[in-house]
């Protein structure tokens, strides 16, 4: 089993070395080959400068450079996208997260397709930090199905080719095991040891929980209804125009009557509710067509094939 080890960096010149020197000590007892793949998310300290003299001196070292920050997702992708590989481990940069747990990730791989780390005794404030995480993890376990205590930890194993098949952008590295739960994997969690920052300066704030809450929504769309779009909007739209079919037909029977309706607010909300009905699904049914290009032209399957004999012979 070759592993990759990918680790973003932005801002981290005061952690690479000892981080390197935790993680080249932690693979080589661990006797497996390994790449130890760093990625500088656009630093503007000498981050990329330290790299470079590491990877000079290391052969198992590989490190990829942004021009800009383009975020922890972006350099998680680039890790996934360029790691050698048959499974990858991400972590963090900051040594938060202890390289001495990589082993027991390992160790679960042959039996599961994701292993992901739980922060159980997170040593971070609880108010800006561990709160807001404690109320995302319970949301997206609730939205997606697939729970997990710690979605944020960013110590997780992959097998290289559930994560290589899977599209990341905003900060939908997080969401990756409920993404992939798609696939039909399987993912274990595992306690893992975190540690206080010691150096340097943390990345996260509020702002980011907010994006993630945002995320999660194009998640949960996805993971339903991603070939099958109009099974989202339809029934809205059918609700929608039916109950305006109904307004309206009441309003006609008054009509008839001899009442006037042409000053009734209920006629416009009726009318309303018909034309939004018609919209929604108009924009299932265009979904639809775009889903079928899309499937067409990529040639892309809607289902996924486990490991077989048949497979691995074609």
């Amino acid at each position: 089993m070759f592993v990759s080890i990918v680790i973003p960096l932005y801002n981290e010149e005061e952690n690479i070395e000892p981080l390197y020197k935790s993680l080249k000590s932690v693979m080589d007892a661990e006797g497996k080959d390994y790449e130890l793949l760093f990625i500088d998310d656009g630093s503007i300290d000498r981050t990329s400068e330290l790299l470079e003299e590491i990877r000079q001196k290391d052969n198992n070292v590989r490190a990829l450079s942004f021009r800009r920050n383009f975020g922890q997702t972006a350099a998680f992708a680039a890790g996934f996208d360029h790691a050698k590989g048959d499974v990858i481990v991400t972590i963090d940069g900051d040594l938060q997260n202890d390289p001495k747990d990589i082993p027991k990730l390992l160790s679960l791989m042959g039996e599961y397709d994701i292993v992901s780390g739980w922060r159980r005794n997170r040593k971070d404030p609880f108010l800006s930090r561990r709160f807001p995480s404690m109320v995302a993890n319970y949301l997206i376990s609730m939205v997606t199905g697939v729970k997990l205590h710690d979605y944020g930890c960013s110590l997780k194993a992959y097998k290289a080719d559930v994560v290589k098949n899977i599209s990341l952008y905003g900060e939908m590295h997080r969401f990756i095991p409920a993404v992939a739960s798609w696939y039909g994997v399987k993912i274990a969690e595992v306690e893992t040891t975190h540690h206080t920052r010691l150096r340097g300066k943390s990345k996260y704030g509020i702002t980011r929980t907010i994006r993630v809450f945002l995320d999660l929504i194009t998640v949960k769309f996805f993971q339903s209804f991603s070939t099958k779009p109009l099974q989202a909007f339809g029934p809205i739209g059918l609700v929608s125009e039916l109950i305006g079919f109904v307004i309206c037909l009441y309003l006609a029977i008054i009509k008839l009557s001899g009442q006037s309706i042409g000053g009734r607010p209920l006629l416009l909300f009726g009318v309303l509710l018909i034309i939004v009905g018609i919209q929604l699904i108009g924009m299932g049914l265009i979904g639809e067509m775009l889903v079928r290009v899309y499937h067409e032209s990529q040639r892309k399957p809607i289902y996924v094939l486990k490991d077989s004999e048949d497979e691995k012979n074609t």
